[in-house]
């Protein structure tokens, strides 16, 4: 037991190495893992918004459907507001303009989908301007380390050893690494956010699209709907 406790290395864990990492990559390792950070918590809240939001369109639309077929005003309207997200914002905005001209029900549609296609873009862009200014801070890191390997160099006036070189030349380069890292992280990430708001954007524009559609054609007695939430 003894011998085995003598011969117990302790090994560096994970944060340690990205500490020394951090510590020997040059003075815009910091701001890179602060850029690194920011992206990620604007991925991680976008990410949980846009899932939030997004529901089943298409089973969405065929229950106020049914509603509006028993004339149920209120009670699709009363669903609207239960449910979370922009498509039952949009329904809702049809449901209240209902017996309003087509003109101003379809502009009222088209403000609440304006807003929420606003909402459902916002920040997305700052995870890829994340992925743009990553390797450019990454790259003047290794700029700047390796100006100041030459200037030490001029400064002691000797040369420097192939080993020591390779070393100075290692630490220069690592900015560049994780800066490259982030990058490629935040694109995939972007991209990811991305293709999810462009279906819901399809999803916003079909459902309002198909509810305007029903409501001034297909809805049994439009001209003599009531907001009773009952039939007559």
């Amino acid at each position: 037991m003894a011998n085995g406790g003598a011969q117990t290395k302790k090994h560096p864990n994970i944060m340690e190495k990205i500490l020394h990492l951090m510590e020997i990559g040059g003075p815009m390792m910091v701001p890179l893992a602060g850029l690194a950070f920011i992206g990620m918590i604007i991925f991680l809240e976008r990410l949980l918004y846009l899932h939030k939001g997004q529901i089943k369109a298409v089973e969405f639309v065929s229950g106020i459907k049914e509603a509006l077929k028993k004339r149920r005003v209120l009670e699709a309207i009363t669903i609207c507001d239960e449910t979370y997200g922009p498509i039952p914002r949009i329904v809702k905005s049809a449901l209240v303009s209902a017996e309003e001209p087509a003109e101003v029900m379809s502009a009222s549609i088209n403000a609440a989908a304006a807003n929420e296609f606003a909402l459902i873009d916002r920040r997305v862009a700052s995870v890829a301007l994340v992925a743009k200014l990553a390797p450019l801070l990454g790259l003047m890191g290794t700029v700047i380390a390796l100006l100041q390997i030459f200037f030490d160099m001029g400064e002691s006036g000797s040369y420097a050893t192939a080993a020591q070189f390779s070393n100075s030349i290692y630490n220069a380069l690592l900015s560049t690494a994780f800066g490259l890292l982030i990058a490629i992280l935040a694109w995939l990430g972007y991209s990811f956010l991305n293709s999810r708001v462009r279906a819901i954007a399809h999803d916003i524009d079909w459902s309002a699209n198909e509810i305007m559609i029903f409501i001034m054609r297909g809805m049994p007695e439009h001209e003599n709907l009531h907001m009773d939430g009952s039939s007559k």
